[in-house]
This record gives C-alpha cells, sequence and structure tokens, in this order.
C-alpha cells in the first residue's frame, strides 16, 4: 500500500522547506533509511531519510521548490500501483501528520475539539526524534527548572532514546514555562516535552489543550505519557497462609493470625528484613510500633527448635525495559529468526601474536590489545573476502568495497556497537585509540548514532572475562559476525611433539543466504595467517 511522505518538520522553528536534492528519483527502489533528499530548512541543509520501503512513485515538490511542512513530498509504493487518488486528496490532507515526520518540536496541526492557542512568543516543544528508529524517549535529565532562563543552544535535557542518551538543546530563548514529563518519564516523539515562552505567561491552558490535541491525532492506543516504573521491591511470606488484603496497619502471620503495625514499623522491617511473626507487640492491643522494631533481635525471638517453621521472604526486583534493551530485543530476535546462522569453529596458534604484541608495545607511547589485533586482521581479510563483507537486502545483496568493523561493547543497560570506519586503511595505534575512545563513551551513554552505524562486519569479544567459546547473533544487515574467546595455555602439539602452547577459539556465524559454508572457511583461512603470522599485518 501507498506511502504519502509529506514535508518533514526539520527543527522547532520550521514552517517550510526547499528541497536543493533529490537522492532518489520516480523509479527508484527505497529502503528504509536511504536517503531520499536534501532539505533547506530556516537553519540548514539536511538529510532526509524514508521510514519505509518500495518504489519512487512520484515527486510532488521538484528541485529548488518550496513547499510548507506537511505538504505532498512524495509517494513511496509498490510498482505500478495507481496513486492519482493520493496526488488529488494530498492537498485536501495537507494539514494531516506525517508518520515520516522527522522532527523534534511543532504544534499539534490536526484539527480538534479544542484547538491549541499559542500566546505570543510561546513554543510547544515535544519529544524529538534523535534517532531514525526513535519512537519514545525517555528524560533522563533535566538541564534546566521551570522558570529558569533558556537560550537559543542551551541543553534542555538529556534523553534516553532506543540507542543512546543524548543531549537535547533549545532552538527557542525564553524562559521555561512548563515541563510536560518528569526525569524518568517516557513519552513517544511528538508528545509534549515543555513549554517557552515570556517569563510570566500562564501556559497552563496551553498544556492542556496539546496533550489533548495530540491524544486525539493519536488515537486511542496512542496515550498519554506513561512513567517509566522504577526499582520495586516485591514481597511475599512464604509460610502465610491464605493473605489478607493489605492495609496499612495489619499483617498476616504464619499461622494466619491478624499482626496490627503501624505504617512506619512495616516500613522499617521491610528495609531490616524482620519477620514479623517473631516481633512482640507493645502497642494498644499488642500493635507492632516503631520502638518494637528498633529493639527487636534475632536472639528475642523465642522460637523453639523443635517447633521451628522456616519462614522467609522471596524478594525480587521489577526494572521497566529502558529504550535500549526493547530494540536489542527487537533486532536480535528479527536477526535470529530471519537469517538462516549456521557456525564455522577454529582454533588459532598464539604464540606469535603474543611475542608481536610484546615487541611492539615496547615502542614508546604505544600499547595495543589483542583484539585490535583482531580487528585490524579481521579488516584485512574482509577486503580478501568481499562476500563476507556483504549485507542482505530483500532485493539485493550489497558486496561493500570498504570495511567498517563493529566493536560489541557492554554496557550495565545491554549492548553497543560503535563502528571502526575504514579499519583496512588504520594502522594498529589508531584500531586502538578509537575503540578504547568509544569504550569510555558507552559506559557515560556519550555514543552518537553515527559512531554507531553503518557496520559491514562485527567482532565480538568476551575473552577479557575467560570467556573460551560462544556464538553471536549476526547484526544485520550484515552477513557475519565473529565471537572471539580467551587465550587459553595448554599442551600442543609442534613438529610432533607435545609442547606448551598458547591457543584461542573463534567462531563465525554467517548468513546462509550471503555467505556459502566454503566462503566462511576460506575467509577464516586468510585471518588465520594474519593472526597467527601478525607482522604480515604491517607489510
Amino acid at each position: 500500500m501507498a506511502e504519502v511522505i509529506n514535508m518533514p518538520r526539520l527543527s522547532d522553528t520550521m514552517e517550510e522547506g526547499t528541497v536543493a536534492t533529490w537522492l532518489k528519483k520516480v523509479g527508484d527502489t527505497v529502503e528504509e533509511g536511504d536517503i531520499l533528499a536534501e532539505i533547506e530548512t530556516d537553519k540548514a541543509t539536511m538529510e532526509f531519510e524514508s521510514f519505509h520501503q518500495g518504489v519512487l512513485l512520484h515527486i510532488g515538490v521538484q528541485e529548488g521548490e518550496t513547499t510548507k511542512v506537511d505538504e505532498l513530498l512524495a509517494i513511496i509504493g509498490e510498482a505500478g500501483e495507481d496513486i492519482s487518488d493520493l496526488i488529488t486528496g494530498a492537498s485536501n490532507n495537507a494539514n494531516a501528520p506525517s508518520k515520516t515526520e522527522a522532527s523534534s518540536s511543532a504544534e499539534p496541526v490536526e484539527e480538534t475539539s479544542e484547538a491549541v492557542t499559542l500566546p505570543e512568543g510561546v513554543t510547544v516543544v515535544t519529544m524529538p526524534r534523535l534517532s531514525d528508529t526513535m519512537e519514545e524517549g525517555t528524560v533522563a535529565t533535566w538541564l534546566k527548572n521551570v522558570g529558569d532562563t533558556v537560550e537559543e543552544g542551551d541543553i534542555l535535557a538529556e534523553i534516553e532514546t532506543d540507542k543512546a542518551t543524548m543531549e537535547f538543546e533549545s532552538f527557542q530563548s525564553g524562559t521555561l514555562l512548563h515541563v510536560g514529563l518528569q526525569e524518568g518519564e517516557s513519552a513517544k516523539v511528538d508528545a509534549l516535552l515543555a513549554i517557552i515562552g515570556p517569563e510570566g505567561t500562564d501556559v497552563s491552558q496551553v498544556a492542556k489543550n496539546f496533550k489533548v490535541a495530540t491524544n486525539t491525532s493519536a488515537g486511542a492506543e496512542d496515550k498519554a505519557p506513561s512513567k517509566a516504573e522504577p526499582k520495586q521491591e516485591v514481597k511475599k511470606e512464604v509460610a502465610a497462609t491464605e493473605p489478607a488484603k493489605e492495609t496499612p496497619k495489619t499483617e498476616v502471620s504464619a499461622s494466619g493470625d491478624r499482626i496490627f503495625i503501624s505504617p512506619l514499623a512495616k516500613k522499617m522491617a521491610d528495609e531490616r528484613k524482620i519477620n514479623l511473626a517473631q516481633v512482640q507487640g507493645t502497642g494498644e492491643n499488642g500493635r507492632i510500633i516503631k520502638r518494637d522494631i528498633e529493639n527487636y533481635t534475632p536472639s528475642a525471638a523465642g522460637v523453639s527448635v523443635g517447633k521451628f517453621v522456616p519462614v522467609g521472604q522471596e524478594d525480587y526486583e521489577e526494572v521497566a525495559n529502558s529504550q535500549m534493551r526493547k530494540t536489542i530485543a527487537k533486532r536480535l530476535a528479527q536477526s535470529k529468526f530471519t537469517a538462516p546462522h549456521y557456525y564455522l569453529n577454529v582454533e588459532f596458534d598464539m604464540d606469535n601474536a603474543i611475542a608481536f604484541r610484546e615487541q611492539f608495545n615496547t615502542l614508546p607511547d604505544t600499547k595495543i590489545s589483542f583484539n585490535d589485533m583482531i580487528v585490524k586482521a579481521c579488516a584485512l581479510a574482509l577486503k580478501q573476502h568481499p562476500q563476507v563483507n556483504s549485507q542482505w537486502f530483500d532485493d539485493k545483496m550489497r558486496l561493500n568495497n570498504h570495511v567498517h568493523i563493529g566493536v560489541a561493547v557492554a554496557v550495565p543497560d545491554g549492548l553497543v556497537v560503535p563502528v571502526v570506519k575504514f579499519a583496512n586503511e588504520q594502522t594498529l595505534p589508531q584500531i586502538g585509540a578509537s575503540v578504547k575512545d568509544f569504550a569510555g563513551k558507552a559506559r557515560n551513554k556519550k555514543l552518537t548514532p553515527q559512531e554507531m552505524e553503518g557496520s559491514t562486519f562485527t567482532v565480538s569479544n568476551l575473552g577479557m572475562f575467560g570467556i573460551e567459546s560462544f556464538t553471536s547473533i549476526i547484526n544485520q544487515p550484515n552477513s557475519a559476525i565473529l565471537s572471539v574467546g580467551a587465550i587459553v595455555q595448554k599442551p600442543v602439539v609442534k613438529q610432533g611433539q607435545v609442547v606448551a602452547g598458547n591457543t584461542m577459539k573463534l567462531c563465525l556465524a554467517c548468513d546462509h543466504r550471503t555467505v556459502d559454508g566454503a566462503t566462511g572457511a576460506q575467509f577464516l583461512q586468510t585471518l588465520k595467517g594474519y593472526i597467527e603470522n601478525p607482522v604480515t599485518m604491517l607489510v
């Protein structure tokens, strides 16, 4: 079914845009993520990418022409599809919000029962789309408080997207009058984030009307911002019989008797993990109060060994999934269940690599890791085996002549894969510096989407954690990923003699749609030559 692409709002103040250059022409195949055109806004000329795939059937604005935001820009659909009705009706639907809108902030354009009327100088700032796949964002930190003066270019907040936590700057000057999301709360792209305007302006009705407008245009399934669930401790008495309804003043003991307790004492008991059945209450009618918890010691419980009934607590935490964790789950599941994976396992002799690294690191101000050597060796081998450096798309296979290697980095929220661009052309120290810089940024959630895009192959190394061998899921649309284990000292056979040696196990996961078994095996033979004789990487 054809999709209408409207002129996107690429900046907060953008009202119209000019097509500087079309990167696709009518009849071209368009993949999701392809750059459709370069659009000149009121601030800069920016690339506009497609969020749909199909054939470019119609261009509504020619190069050099200007049109307002939400006016027809293009139509993408299936080859030969009749789109005459869409072209005719485009002018009537010019005010309807486009699903492809890549903007950050705008007033809602759909008419609702309560139109949003903005006082003079007031601007509504909405949740920006900070990555191509972002559908919702979470406010990690506000850098400005309500009442603070905001200058154009000031950082308003740090927003957690599906890729990273990014700074979001203001395109307006004024006073921060209203915050639509608190720290930790999430909302979909284009939901109310904040309101900026002249100091003292009453914007309560603006905030209320804007939420009504966005909720109406989004439909029943797109509700108001949902608060990200904090960590919650859930406790349950194991030996309890039928649980009573929770009230602030009663509990149930292991024998089923009601326990009367003050809310403060209950909170203190939970924090100290005290079994209330063993506490003697001294309050009115035997009610457990604060001093009973403060004075409680396990030795005072007086439980007979012969009559001991084990009573404990099953404790667990429920943690709301972050945007990064949701995206990792979605993409890995998609890769595992759509790409036919197979695995090639090898074991390399690392004696020469160990000696090479020791000698190389004697150079002044030089320190490379085994992982840096593996990245470099992979890059050189990939240049000789472009089939392994390929990518799969529904209608074509892309054989990449450039080598961009993604290096998997573990972070508390999951896994990120920054990309070492043109790795085959970089020296070992350059690769080492890049990977170290990426690792630091990853830990501080400062990686940009651009630093995590464009990989043609991925290296995942768990050797530093003592893992000898493992398999990985391919980072699509790439065709392969290399899993690297620890270097292990073990008996090996050399020239007919059993001697002490050092080996490392690797596993190459391949997409059988693009890489045949023999092709993967030939790549590993080339890789073996570089890793077992690393001096050849310098030639």
